[in-house]
């Protein structure tokens, strides 16, 4: 059982990561959020590079094609995440504030390896780390006003991909940490798939931006 949901976790994943690259390159925008995007490219990238170092399993596979996926989405962001931002963030202000979030995402990976040993690291930061996600998909969507650089079929798989594990390790593993979180990504997962689907209900011209609730400055929830 272990075996088949690291599989489908794995494949979900990864159906998040390539939808990724296409959205980001389709809409000429990034479809992970910045913050997401350098701690999951510290993540996958480490242990990635300790699966071929200790011996490369099921996961390991993933790990791997999850680290060369993160290139290319890390040049997406890097390539059109600028324009996302306000017009007094010149180049060279984004530039350096992706390094600092880089070097900061592998700083807070190796914390936790320090702190709990790779086995516990790898699962506590994972899980951690996807739930911030969750939020930030949430937040992406109010940001832009509707579902630009965004796609349901990244937000199912994520969901997918992050319950599929917390079955895994919270309840087969008897971990009430990795169980509780899990289960708030999946609150969070939910409700911005809910978000998407109303945003997809709308005529296709108005589906990026939602129209503004009368009497309020921010967009209709």
């Amino acid at each position: 059982m272990i075996l088949f949901l690291t599989i489908v976790s794995g494949l979900a994943w990864t159906a998040v990561y390539v939808d990724g690259i296409r959205i980001g390159f389709r809409d000429r925008s990034y479809a992970i959020p910045a913050a997401a995007v350098g701690l999951n490219f510290a993540w996958e990238s480490i242990y990635a590079a300790r699966s071929v170092a200790t011996g490369i399993s099921t996961q390991g596979v993933f790990n791997i094609a999850w680290a060369l996926a993160d290139v290319v989405i890390v040049y997406t962001f890097l390539r059109f995440g600028r324009s996302e931002l306000p017009v007094w963030v010149t180049r060279p202000l984004f530039i350096g504030w992706a390094l600092l979030l880089g070097a900061t995402s592998f700083a807070v990976q190796l914390l936790f390896v320090v702190e709990f040993g790779w086995n516990d690291a790898a699962r506590y930061a994972a899980f951690l780390q996807n739930l911030l996600m969750s939020g930030l998909f949430i937040a992406m969507f109010v940001a832009r006003q509707g579902s630009r650089g965004q796609s349901l079929l990244i937000a199912v798989a994520k969901w997918i991909g992050t319950l599929a594990p917390t079955v895994a390790f919270g309840w087969y593993g008897n971990s009430p940490l990795i169980l509780g979180v899990g289960i708030l990504c999946s609150v969070f997962d939910l409700a911005y798939i809910g978000l998407l689907w109303r945003a997809r209900s709308l005529p296709t011209a108005t589906r990026g931006q939602i129209a503004p609730v009368s009497g309020s400055g921010m967009g209709a929830m």
